[in-house]
This record gives structure tokens, C-alpha cells and sequence, in this order.
């Protein structure tokens, strides 16, 4: 049977089959490990769902938070996303997602449009995205597959690092200690390179900014009138509580998305998994100037845990941990520079307060930095694996249940600060 594919000589890639049917893969290459592929100008993914099972084929991203799903993994038959755990079957039916309990049931939005028909034919897998009168692709012994397309992207705004709109905010550029007395750093910000000087008590930026200050051990530039609204740290100030920054370290990925992690609380027992949290709590969330606060309390067999996370426009994030029974508390401070459209930096501060009439030695304190320290690997290795240009602003462009109001309100707070910089939310 010939076959129906010609070469454009005009492109050098394959014409569209009358037939509705595209090549993508040969099928030795596809395993239980997603590949990404293209079909008709769509993107996919194509796995088995089991070794020699046949083929899957699903949209290349979730819906819930479009992670690309070639960073999946199969799990007992089931494709499962990375970020949050959302487990979707052989059709594309969503058939769990961990965050809304064991008795939670996905809403119909979740499920995935897989494509009309997959089929496996002399050692090759075809698509059809749509429906075709044309039941089984042609016989053909060299097809050549279509490139694989950029992954599709939010129909709304995106809040980018370079988002012109970051101007008008105070930004973390350098740890005090890495501005000795009559020196200077070099930094970049929001695509641009800065050198700070310090004399004396007197910090000055270069090219001029609208200021430098210093707050809670950092330099901060505002490199033109800000309108955000400072974050209010207390444990600076309670003498209880000791302070630790992890050293500074960079993500591939934009501010806002990170800030959306670092704020999400439904990922944790995915890629943080303890006995003590099996699901994610639903937070209480308040708007408040210049962003939000949000509190819930996690499902623990042991202490009883509160949670308050106060973030304030546009990446500046505390979250506090209180031991409801011993007065305990854990305070971690996320304060992100947008240094160019693919860099951001991220410093990271402890506060530990131990039980009363109790103090922490220095290897409890080295103990938490340490265990701090790893789960932001983790969170930064998922990060990179986002391919976010930024945070979608937009609601219907990503797909919300209950355990993401926090992250709800961190959209519509940035939304108002990029749609018009220089009056406060409120």
C-alpha cells in the first residue's frame, strides 16, 4: 500500500495525511516513561502504562497547574503529575487527586482530552487527534513524524520577571554580609546589572535607584517609586527565636511560580511524604493590603500544627508553624529576586522558637537548616521542571480546588499589583 505521506520541499517536514492520522513515535521508544510528541500542531504525551501494555496517549500538560506531564511517572496503572499528584487513567480521566482527601471525588474538568484514536501499526505509533473516517492509519514504512510543538501556553497574562510593573516594588538583591564597608556588589535585577556601594551607613545603587535600604539582613532596591507594602516579620524583634539564612541559591524558574510553591501546601505530602500529613489541609484565607494571609491547621496524629503563611506583593512570603501544645514555632522567611527572565534568586531565613522555659543548641539549629535546606533542593528540582515563562493571572486558564486558595489569592493580588503598579491593593 503506498504510502500517504509526502515531503514538503518547500519546509522539509512532513505534509498533513488526508487520512487524520500522524506518525509520532516508533514504538520501541515509547515506555512507561512519557515522550513527548506532536500531532496535528497539538502536543502529547505517549507512554505504557505497564511494561508492554499498549499505548497512552494525554494532552502534554495538567490542567491543575500545566506542569508538563513528560516529568510523570506511572503509579499502580496510572499516570501521576509531579507537583501535586494528580493520577490520571489510560483515557484521561482524572481519578485522584490527593489534596481533596481520601473521600474527594475530581470535578469533570480535571479529566484530560486525549486524542480521538492510538494505534500501533509496522513498528510505528500513530494519533489521530480528531475523530476520522478513516479507521486505522495507512501502511507506510518510512513516516516521518511531525516536530514536537511548543507546549501550549495561558490564554490570559502572565507575570513574568521582567514584567514592567516589578519595577515599582522593593526587591532583595544581596545578604547585608556580602556588602563589606567601602565595597560593592554587582547584581542583576529584573534584567539589568546594578552595582551597590556601602559608605559607612549610606548604601547608593548604580545606575541610580529610586532607593537602597536594608530590612531583616538584606539589601533591597526599589528601582523606581514603590507602591508594595512591606512584609511584617515579628519573630525579628522576639528574642526567643533564632535566626538562620540558608545560603542564597538560584532557580531557572520566575519568581511568581516560585512564590506559588514555596506559598502551596498541597504538594508537600507529594514530594515531602509524612506519616503526619497525608493529604492537604484547606487554609482560611484573608485579603489583606497588598496581599493575603492564610492559615489551617494540618492533619497530624501527633502535636497539632497551625500554619500561617503571610505573603505580601510581589514575592515577599512568611510562613510560621506553631506547635499548638508546646508553644513551638518555625518561622521560614522566602524573599525572591527576579534577576533576569530566566533566573531567579532565593533567600531563604529560619526562625526557631523552642518550647518555653527551653533552649535550642547548635546542633538542633544545624539539624533544621539542614532538613530545610533539603526540601528546598526538592521544591527548587521541581521548579526547573515547570517550564513557567511566569504565573498565569488569569483563573481559567488553571484548573483550582479548595486546597489552592492561597494560591488563588496570591494571583489575584499580583493581578491587581501588574494591572496597575502604583495604587496599593487593598
Amino acid at each position: 500500500m503506498a504510502s500517504s505521506w509526502t515531503v514538503s520541499s518547500r519546509t522539509g517536514t512532513s505534509a498533513r495525511p488526508a487520512t487524520g492520522w500522524y506518525p509520532v513515535a516508533r514504538s520501541a521508544q515509547v515506555g512507561t516513561t512519557p515522550l513527548p510528541v506532536g500531532a496535528g500542531g497539538q502536543a502529547y504525551v505517549v507512554l505504557r502504562l505497564r511494561p508492554g501494555a499498549e499505548v497512552t496517549a494525554l494532552p502534554a500538560r495538567c490542567p491543575h497547574r500545566l506542569v508538563p506531564l513528560a516529568h510523570a511517572t506511572v503509579v499502580d496503572g496510572r499516570v501521576q503529575c509531579p507537583y501535586h499528584g494528580w493520577q490520571y487513567g489510560s483515557e484521561g480521566r482524572c481519578v485522584e487527586i490527593p489534596s481533596l482527601g481520601p473521600a474527594g471525588t475530581p470535578p469533570p474538568r480535571a479529566d484530560l482530552t486525549a486524542p480521538w484514536a492510538v494505534e500501533e501499526r509496522d513498528g510505528w505509533v500513530w494519533l489521530a487527534p480528531e475523530r476520522t473516517a478513516t479507521l486505522r492509519p495507512p501502511r507506510s514504512g518510512h513516516p516521518v513524524p511531525e516536530p514536537v510543538p511548543p507546549l501550549p501556553t495561558p490564554a490570559g497574562p502572565v507575570l513574568g520577571n521582567l514584567d514592567p510593573s516589578l519595577e515599582h516594588a522593593w526587591h532583595p538583591v544581596a545578604l547585608s554580609g556580602e556588602l563589606h564597608e567601602g565595597g560593592y556588589v554587582q547584581i542583576r535585577l529584573l534584567g539589568r546589572t546594578w552595582t551597590v556601594h556601602r559608605h559607612g551607613s549610606t548604601l547608593d545603587a548604580d545606575p541610580p535607584a529610586w532607593g537602597v535600604v536594608e530590612r531583616h539582613g538584606l539589601v533591597w532596591i526599589a528601582p523606581a517609586e514603590p507602591r508594595d507594602t512591606p512584609l511584617p516579620v515579628p519573630e525579628t524583634t522576639d528574642p526567643r527565636a533564632v535566626r538562620a539564612w540558608l545560603p542564597p541559591a538560584r532557580s531557572s524558574a520566575p519568581a511568581g511560580p516560585l512564590t506559588d510553591l514555596f506559598l502551596d501546601a498541597a504538594h508537600v505530602p507529594v514530594l515531602h511524604p509524612t506519616a503526619d500529613a497525608p493529604y492537604a489541609p484547606v487554609a482560611e484565607v484573608t485579603p489583606q493590603a497588598g496581599g493575603s494571609t492564610s492559615v489551617w491547621e494540618e492533619p497530624s496524629a501527633g502535636t497539632r500544627r497551625r500554619t500561617t503563611a503571610v505573603h505580601r506583593a510581589p514575592f515577599q512570603l512568611r510562613r510560621r508553624t506553631d506547635e499548638l501544645e508546646t508553644g513551638a514555632a518555625r518561622t521560614t522567611l522566602f524573599l525572591l529576586q527576579p534577576e533576569d527572565e530566566d533566573s531567579t534568586r532565593v533567600y531563604t531565613c529560619l526562625f526557631l522558637t523552642p518550647p518555653a522555659g527551653t533552649t535550642l543548641d547548635a546542633e538542633e539549629v544545624a539539624a533544621a537548616v539542614a532538613g530545610a535546606g533539603a526540601a528546598l533542593t526538592g521544591d527548587l528540582e521541581l521548579a526547573a521542571g515547570l517550564a513557567s515563562s511566569g504565573l498565569p493571572l488569569l483563573p481559567r486558564d488553571e484548573l483550582h480546588v479548595p486546597a489552592d486558595a492561597p494560591g488563588v489569592a496570591l494571583r489575584r493580588t499580583l493581578a491587581d499589583f501588574a494591572a496597575d503598579p502604583l495604587r496599593r491593593s487593598a
